[in-house]
């Protein structure tokens, strides 16, 4: 069963005015259970104002480094970002499960790839990650980054990057594109768009040579760069993404409109969770699998309960279920039975789900 481990702020840092980095002592005893690769996130908990919010952060430091950094960006009427950037000094403590998440590839350095990343705002923190490992343990690897923000002053890890260009000349090409400022090359003022991709493409990607692609950033963003790489001939399967969900599909909001009139009343839920399992049937105060369990008293493993993260996967093993939205699961997951328990409403009299696969 996942378990949440306290953990304490070594340091704490403004990176930009609406942005705190946050390095925390991981003692050794579970050292190795903090292990991560490149890409991945840490769940944290903390009690803010009586209420136990959860929130998912990309580390933004290499595997390599020894070190565990998260960057958090100020969200107006944000509960966790205004605690940590208002709040959260160096010596606090800070509950957090190991590091999970699938965004990112594995390393090899007898290979030599070339490496697309495409950023908006705090997307860079799990880019910059990556383009350190990749960097460092790749010799022979490029990577060239595309990265949106509104101004220069709201860069965020401008001078790490830069510092990083310097250390692999010649193997990490940096392009900064700002929406609220003007610069002399009318190319890098703006977000991507049609005529900026196709110079992009052009003149600094090469379609063909292009090993893989990660992006992170808004929804719309992420999906116009991705369709457009696609159709510019670039595999989908070199495309790797994380979203920031602005809102819903027309699509979702249908879906989500039928699934709410389900009748869950009386539905029978088996939770297998830390090798156990747990038995109830549900009322018709939760609609979701997650909600449900969590109201029956199980301790199960949850962030964002919008469907983006992934933290609260877990396998159907009988009975069927529909998803309200998917965000996190990829389609090799959803081919075996994997769902989101935040997004899951029964459909089926009897279900059974295992947290531990």
């Amino acid at each position: 069963m996942a378990r949440f481990h306290k953990l304490k702020v070594k340091d704490i840092y403004k990176e930009t005015d609406d942005c705190s980095v946050v390095t925390f002592d991981i003692p050794e005893e579970i050292k190795d259970d903090f292990k991560f690769r490149q890409g991945q996130h840490l769940t944290l908990k903390a009690e803010i104002n009586n209420e136990n919010i959860r929130r998912n952060y990309s580390l933004c430091s290499s595997p390599f480094d020894d070190e565990w950094r998260v960057a958090v960006k100020q969200i107006p009427e944000g509960k966790f970002s205004s605690y940590v950037n208002n709040e959260l000094s160096i010596g606090d403590f800070v509950e957090s499960l190991a590091p999970s998440g699938r965004f990112g590839v594995d390393v090899n350095s007898a290979v030599a790839k070339n490496y697309l990343f495409f950023a908006a705002g705090s997307g860079i923190t799990p880019i910059l990650s990556m383009i350190k490992t990749h960097l460092s343990q790749e010799p022979g690897s490029t990577c060239k980054l595309f990265y949106v923000n509104k101004t220069a002053k709201s860069i965020i890890f401008k001078e790490e990057l830069e510092q990083l260009r310097n250390a692999f000349f010649g193997r990490l090409e940096i392009y900064y594109f700002l929406t609220r400022e003007k610069r002399d090359i009318e190319l890098f003022n703006g977000r991507f768009d049609d005529d900026r991709m196709k110079v992009l493409c052009s003149t600094f990607i090469d379609i063909p040579d292009t090993s893989e692609v990660f992006l992170c950033g808004p929804e719309d963003m992420v999906n116009y760069v991705s369709d457009y790489l696609v159709n510019a001939g670039l595999p989908q399967e070199l495309i790797h993404f994380e979203l920031f969900v602005k809102g819903l599909s027309e699509e979702d909001k249908a879906r989500m409109e039928r699934l709410s009139k389900q009748n869950v009343e009386g539905v029978e839920l088996t939770i297998i969770d830390g090798g156990k399992e747990f038995h109830f049937t549900m009322t018709k105060d939760y609609d979701n699998i997650l909600d449900a369990a969590l109201g029956a008293g199980a301790d199960l493993p949850f962030a964002c309960k919008g469907g983006v993260c992934s933290t609260c996967k877990c396998k159907v093993l009988e009975g069927e279920v529909e998803m309200k939205v998917n965000y996190a699961l990829e389609a090799d997951e959803l081919a075996q039975d994997f769902v989101l328990s935040c997004q899951s409403v029964p459909v089926s009299d009897k279900i059974k789900v295992d947290f531990d696969v």
